[in-house]
């Protein structure tokens, strides 16, 4: 199957990849708690990461390095039978997005670009802003999650990763959208018909 043809996942697919892991870490650990629910969310990354690159040929940088931290963090997690690693893998996961994309931008750089420039084509300045952004919401999410886990029960912080992250995500992401509109560009440049 290595020669197989380079093939998009389905929206339903592409969805369930995404999700998938997320949905199966809730409701292990609603079953049987929080090392249950780690065990699956490893074990579902991994078949993640494996659909997609049974499909596409290639894996994504921001979920590979997510899965690398899911399998260290959560293998922590079982091995010394504390919660305690697969929390703050959150935290680390967030700061670690938030440092490269602002340090990108220190050094003139846009890894924000790197990820979404095939799909989107902004003007440099509108990727220098969307990149500190972007880089001061991973941030202020590791903060969060940081409080969250410190101050309420393990499944509180559960249903807040579940329930809370992922909405607040999709929401920063759609106020970003009318910006990235305003600040389209056609490749071709400006002189093209």
């Amino acid at each position: 199957m290595s020669g197989a043809p380079d093939r998009k996942l389905g929206q339903g697919t592409k969805l369930l990849v995404e999700l998938g892991p997320l949905i199966g870490f809730f409701a292990a650990n609603w079953l049987g708690g929080i090392f249950w629910g780690t065990g699956v969310f490893m074990l579902a990354t991994a078949v993640a990461l494996a659909v997609s690159w049974a499909f596409t040929r290639k894996l994504a940088m921001v979920p590979l390095v997510s899965a690398v931290f899911v399998a260290v963090f959560g293998a922590l997690t079982l091995w010394l039978h504390s919660d305690l690693f697969i929390k703050v893998k959150v935290t680390l996961v967030n700061v670690l997005f938030g440092a490269v994309l602002l340090g990108g931008v220190a050094s003139g750089r846009s890894y924000l670009k790197l990820i979404m420039g095939e799909a989107v084509k902004l003007t440099e300045e509108a990727w220098r802003t969307l990149s500190i952004r972007w880089g001061l919401f991973f941030l202020a999410l590791a903060v969060l999650n940081e409080v969250v886990w410190r101050n309420l029960s393990t499944d509180q912080w559960v249903n807040f990763k579940v329930f809370g992250l992922l909405p607040l995500t999709l929401l920063f992401a759609f106020a970003n959208a009318p910006f990235m509109s305003k600040h389209m560009t056609d490749e071709k440049g400006p002189d093209a018909d």
